[in-house]
């Protein structure tokens, strides 16, 4: 078989909890994301682009079934359920090769993804050392090209999942591996030296722990290119298509495990040779990674499985296509990883983002694992008015939330209760129900008797 036979390999690179605007390509601090920056000069930018679920597993179930959390089972950190197809059933029948590198068990159950080489976080550094990334794609890779068959890679970086480098959890956690089994970044920025996301608060503490998760974003940086460099080394870039992505937002207050722009977010990038132009910006293709699954069908030429949702990116960026005018995106949560439940939905365009929070009642109180650290310590010892208004809030919030987003991308300010955005409000209500109407979601009965005032069915 020839190169021009084969079908194309594909690559898909996760990190674990970056910030959308973290990597210099999307606005992130300069130099801090050479490799990144370097893969996104070869294909498209999606500033817009969004992940379905803030937290790791739903996230990723949902990008390799094209099926939103309540569709494939995996709302929390369980298996997804029998029967409901994946990527690599697809994949397999077409050949493929397939493996996977860290966040193994964050695909489950793990033997229904049906991996020929698979290594876990602690065969790889804690899933945060580079050499040990690169070494077992090149044996990945060198297998997969012995036998003449395409193959499809799973990258999964841990970084810059907390514990952040140079943390006392880090020291705490890892113990001896730190410094041996987990390298240093070989770039360590200084505490202040870059400015603070605008959804935190400018606290010493705040200032402290986001250096030491840039640090970790530095050496996620290094880990994909050494996975990029095996792929080169192996004659890949040539028939390689990749796709680089965050699985959620940044680990700390008001981004991972919500619904808020910060949370799914994700900066996502597309290297699809003769499809993609180097170096393009799609501004205003807004999706989420639901259409992942499709395009890797498009890409290895098979049929998408029954059931899936989202639309490959391909006829838009091989056709010239148009997206779908400021398109209504929708994201979940369902629960923490301590498996604490907390239901949202989002329905968001460019102008607004409307929030349920269907946990909330005035008493409860949320708790997860963006609260861990620095940042949410310094919030609470704060004696500040602002921000002593705003940790309140983050802890019960408000049945409904709404944010005009191209004033407020940060979410600072809710306009749920102000009267002069009813109607805006009524909208994306309706947005959201006709949304949970075609997906059945589950809580559409609540929805539509707490929210919209409407008798059960």
């Amino acid at each position: 078989m020839t190169a021009s036979d084969r079908r194309p390999n594909i690559l898909l690179i996760t990190v674990d909890d970056m910030d959308a605007r973290s990597p210099g390509c999307f606005g992130g601090p300069a130099g801090l994301t050479p490799h990144i920056d370097a893969l996104a000069a070869t294909g498209a930018r999606f500033p817009e682009a969004h992940v379905v679920a803030a937290v790791c597993q739903p996230s990723r179930s949902a990008i390799m079934t094209g099926r939103y959390p309540h569709r494939n089972g995996a709302e929390g950190f369980e298996p997804i359920h029998d029967g409901v197809p994946v990527l690599t059933d697809a994949l397999r029948e077409a050949g493929y090769a397939l493996g996977i590198l860290g966040k193994v068990t964050h695909l489950a159950p793990v033997e229904r993804f049906g991996w020929e080489h698979a290594r876990d976080m602690a065969e790889l550094g804690q899933g945060r050392d580079p050499g040990r990334y690169r070494a077992e794609a090149a044996a990945f890779l060198d297998t997969a090209v012995a036998a003449d068959r395409p193959w499809f890679l799973m990258a999964n970086m841990h970084d810059p999942h907390r514990p952040f480098h140079g943390s006392a959890a880090e020291a705490e956690k890892f113990g001896d591996d730190v410094g041996t089994a987990i390298p240093a970044p070989d770039l360590v920025p200084a505490v202040g030296e870059h400015p603070l996301p605008g959804f935190l608060p400018d606290l010493d503490g705040v200032a402290t722990e986001y250096a030491q998760y840039l640090a970790s974003v530095r050496r996620c940086d290094q880990v994909v290119g050494a996975v990029t460099a095996a792929v080169r080394e192996h004659g890949g870039d040539r028939d390689t298509v990749v796709a680089f992505l965050s699985d959620n937002g940044m680990a700390f207050p008001f981004a991972k495990a919500n619904c808020y722009l910060q949370s799914t977010r994700t900066p996502f990038v597309l290297v699809w040779p003769g499809v993609t132009t180097p170096g393009s910006v799609h501004e205003g293709d807004r999706f989420t990674m639901l259409d992942l699954l499709p395009t890797f069908c498009e890409v290895a030429g098979v049929p998408v499985p029954d059931g899936a949702g989202g639309s490959s990116l391909g006829p838009r960026l091989r056709d010239g296509a148009q997206p779908e005018p400021d398109r209504t995106v929708v994201t979940v949560f369902h629960e923490t990883s301590a498996q604490g439940r907390y239901e949202m939905r989002c329905a968001q365009d460019s102008a607004h983002g409307y929030i349920w929070n269907a946990w909330s009642d005035g008493e409860r109180q949320y708790r997860a694992e963006n609260m861990h650290g620095l940042s949410w310590a310094a919030m609470q010892d704060s004696t500040d008015p602002s921000v002593r208004a705003r940790r309140e809030f983050y802890l019960r919030r408000a049945p409904e939330e709404l944010y005009a987003l191209r004033a407020d991308p940060h979410a600072l300010s809710d306009l749920a209760t102000d009267t002069a955005h009813a109607t805006v409000l009524d909208d994306y209500r309706e947005r959201l129900r006709s949304w949970m109407t075609e997906t059945g979601d589950p809580l559409l009965d609540r929805f539509e008797v707490e929210v919209l005032g409407r008798t059960a069915s």
